[in-house]
């Protein structure tokens, strides 16, 4: 009985132990930001699987996990512009994520594993030295933003294709050679240097001009002062000739009322003589 029972315990363990197993690979869990595909002896069945448990057949059916998020690829290269300019080091970041519409035939075209070493690599390197040879280094320095629009549009366009939307493209760091780059900070503080004597010449001729104006004021000013007295003069000659006591009566009104004490010969302009009157005492 004992050695039956032991057989038994034998048979029922692995048997328990095969059915854990079983049970246990028959589901598989789907992380978040991730999706799933179903496979079946090696095709896919599904490849739309939420976040969250599924079950699969053991042995006949896997699930593996996609992982749907944005990615981040970071390279740094080595080009030239068009007039042969060395580009040594440019930093640039990509930023993707994988089409949901068409991941199956991503997985089945080009593998998960395989997109950035056969796509993304080969992809940025391609457009990104292509963008560049088309620009002159003086103008890969003043318009980076135009070349870092120029790699993204094309490359969304290349990846799309595939599966793949870009969602940004960014140059980081763009390095030169160093005689190129120390000809690159002459010229710029050549050109601030001109730009400052420049505003120095307008300010000059600014002040100058200020000069004239005020000049040409004041000499308007003295013109008109002197046309004023001209007039004043004329109308007094008029008035003279029109009526010879205006004198008298100019005399009269700026005289103080204080007699001088020496007559002398002259005649006193203040005392009127009337002819009417005998000047002698009776």
């Amino acid at each position: 009985m004992k050695l039956n029972a032991l057989k038994k315990v034998g048979i029922i363990v692995p048997i328990v132990i095969l059915l854990l197993i079983c049970a246990v690979s028959s589901v598989s869990i789907v992380p978040e930001g991730h999706i799933g595909v179903k496979y079946q002896l090696g095709a896919i069945v599904d490849d739309g699987l939420a976040p969250g448990p599924h079950v699969k057949i053991p042995f006949l059916q896997s699930i593996s996990t996609v992982d749907v998020r944005e990615q981040v690829y970071e390279a740094t290269l080595s080009c030239y512009t068009s007039d042969t300019q060395t580009v040594e080091a440019m930093s640039i970041k990509v930023n993707y994520a994988y089409d949901q519409s068409q991941l199956s035939n991503l997985i089945r075209t080009i593998g998960i594993d395989n997109v950035v070493s056969k796509l993304i690599v080969p992809q940025v390197n391609s457009i990104a030295k292509n963008a560049t040879g088309r620009l002159k280094a003086e103008a890969l320095v003043q318009n980076r933003s135009g070349l870092q629009e120029d790699i993204e549009t094309t490359l969304r366009e290349s990846l799309a294709g595939y599966g793949i939307t870009v969602t940004a493209v960014n140059i980081e760091n763009i390095d030169f050679e160093d005689s190129f780059e120390e000809a690159i900070r002459a010229k710029v503080a050549a050109e601030q240097e001109a730009l400052r004597m420049q505003n120095e010449t307008v300010a000059k001729e600014e002040q100058a001009r200020q000069t004239v104006i005020a000049a040409e004021a004041e000499a308007e000013s003295l013109r008109i002062q002197a046309e004023a007295e001209a007039y004043a003069i004329e109308l007094i000659q008029k008035q003279l000739q029109a009526s010879p006591e205006y004198i008298r009566l100019q005399m009269v009104e700026k005289w103080d009322g204080v007699f001088p004490e020496v007559m002398g010969d002259s005649i006193n302009p203040f005392v009127i003589l009337d002819d009417s009157e005998d000047s002698t005492t009776p």
